[in-house]
């Protein structure tokens, strides 16, 4: 990013940032941790209704984004249980909840986006 000139960038936790949308993307870039976030925004999910809500996602990939999420700080995984079958719960953390904001404006968008230039189709 330029400023007053001076090509500066954001270190965080050892890594540059070029600008703010590249720390928020690093966060929630991809194809699914941004769905994923927008299904826990509201309530606390295990992973099969995760799944259910996400069918496109694989549950090896749904299992991968969920791990980044939590290492990043932004979920919260808990175990209920210690013999099969063992119940695990993801909701967002308080840092997660900071994000709920952008993944809102950013699902505001695309439904208007969706309104003015396509249409809804059942998918049942």
């Amino acid at each position: 990013m330029i400023i007053k000139g001076k090509n500066l960038a954001f270190e965080i936790y050892g890594r540059l940032y070029h600008c703010g949308l590249d720390v928020t993307m690093s966060y929630i870039g991809g194809k699914w941790k941004s769905v994923i976030l927008w299904y826990l925004r509201n309530e606390v999910l295990r992973f099969a209704e995760l799944k259910k809500r996400i069918p496109d996602i694989t549950e090896k990939m749904l299992s991968i984004q969920l791990r980044a999420l939590e290492a990043d700080g932004l979920i919260s995984r808990k175990v209920h249980g210690t013999k099969p079958p063992v119940r695990v719960e993801y909701s967002l953390t308080e840092f997660g909840k900071t994000l709920i904001p952008v993944v809102n404006a950013i699902a505001k968008w695309g439904r208007e986006l969706g309104e003015t230039e396509g249409k809804i189709v059942a998918l049942d």
